[in-house]
């Protein structure tokens, strides 16, 4: 691997951060006019699924191993019908848990099964153009995906593919705490708003 210089991992770190937090504004910005404005009653027609917590979990473990269809943010949002900080710093926390255990998943599915015909199509078609990048940039991917709205199963199984090492994805993999610790700040005080 080659050496980098610092500038370059500054300007793809930024990059895909700013698209991050451009999109978190964007969700928070209709959280708040759907929360203050909109007189819509979602509430009553999500109730059902909204009630079922074990739903919402699987919902959400099926979107964190399936290349997170779905943000966590909105499970975050989900969080807050709860009321307590207590409450929601635990929910928080638990997504935050099997976030990083299905990245782990899907590091040890690229291991384990990359000579498959199936996962040579996914990583062809779905995580070539990320291929490039953590061959330039490393460990470094690892941290952006944790952080930044970059697949986060999708690098962890590309990670695996390739047989980096797993202590050292685990590690890098613990910044995936640093998003929810922050976005799960942001909207907790967004609510208030």
């Amino acid at each position: 691997m080659q050496f980098l210089k610092l500038g370059e991992k500054t300007s793809f770190f930024l990059k895909y951060l700013i698209r991050g937090l451009a999109w978190f504004g964007v969700l928070i910005l209709i959280f708040i006019i759907f929360k203050n404005y909109v007189h819509l009653n979602l509430a009553e027609w999500l109730e059902p699924i909204f009630d079922t917590t074990r739903l919402i979990f699987a919902i959400y473990i099926i979107s964190e191993l399936v290349f997170g269809i779905i943000p966590p943010e909105l499970f975050m949002i989900w969080a807050l019908r709860f009321g307590g900080i207590y409450d929601y710093v635990l929910l928080v926390f638990v997504f935050a848990v099997l976030s990083y255990f299905a990245g782990f998943a899907g590091y040890l599915f690229g291991n384990y099964l990359n000579k498959t015909v199936l996962f040579r199509y996914l990583r062809k078609r779905y995580l070539g153009k990320y291929h490039s990048l953590l061959q330039k940039f490393g460990p470094f991917l690892i941290l952006v995906a944790a952080i930044t709205p970059l697949p986060w199963s999708g690098i962890s199984m590309l990670v695996g593919s390739l047989h980096y090492p797993t202590k050292k994805y685990l590690f890098w993999a613990l910044s995936r705490f640093i998003r929810f610790a922050v976005y799960g700040a942001i909207i907790w005080e967004a609510n208030f708003l």
